[in-house]
């Protein structure tokens, strides 16, 4: 099977999706669209994807969209090694750690959001840092207090979930962004353990062949 990744080198939906096809160790092409550039609503990506969005996945006969679905398929696809744990009810907890951040934060602060601020509202870059910080230290807050529970080195547990596929990602941008980590430990420590795997370090946006050099 040959795996297609449609992407960006600074979308964290798409940089979740690298994070877990690297700790599963499955190899895979990518094809990049420059999102400043609007290149995801071209027409021959709309074939691919018709939402013009990143990532989107390509399995054989399938086109795999939204990056939740994308790391449920590769949980399951490739099994080993897992990224969700045994028991059911940590499996729950896992998924609602990622949800914090796919569901509740990264939403809010995406370009398309961003773009809508500006463009419908008038924001300017000052109102900007006011709203990003907003959802993303609401969110930092309750992942904060679960890892506290939770983690043992990682998000969840003493190896990687798929909580941390969404986490790392949306600490990539909070520093982006100039949001004060200080209050979050937990999250540092478990994004430094991240950081210092070699299949999560490949993942990161400024080794993407898009990158900006």
């Amino acid at each position: 099977m040959t795996l297609i990744l449609h992407s960006y080198w600074r979308s964290s939906a798409a940089y979740r999706v690298r994070i877990a096809l690297n700790l599963k160790g499955v190899s895979y092409q990518q094809v990049t669209h420059d999102l400043r550039q609007g290149a995801q609503s071209a027409a021959d990506y709309r074939a691919v994807n018709p939402q013009g969005l990143v990532p989107a996945l390509e399995a054989d006969d399938v086109v795999l969209t939204q990056s939740p679905a994308i790391l449920e398929w590769l949980e399951e696809r490739y099994a080993d090694p897992p990224l969700l744990p045994q028991r059911l009810a940590d499996r729950a907890v896992v998924r609602a750690m990622g949800a914090i951040v796919a569901c509740d934060i990264h939403p809010l602060n995406n370009l398309r959001v961003l773009k809508q601020l500006r463009d419908q509202f008038q924001a300017d870059g000052a109102a900007e840092k006011v709203w990003m910080t907003g959802w993303i230290t609401s969110g930092f807050e309750a992942l904060e207090g679960m890892i506290h529970r939770y983690g043992r080195g990682f998000s969840f547990g003493d190896h990687p979930t798929l909580a941390d596929c969404c986490l790392l990602p949306q600490v990539y941008n909070a520093n982006r962004f100039g949001i004060d980590m200080a209050p979050y430990p937990g999250i540092r420590a478990a994004v430094a353990a991240l950081n210092s795997l070699p299949a999560v370090a490949d993942a990161h946006p400024d080794n993407q062949p898009d990158a900006d050099r």
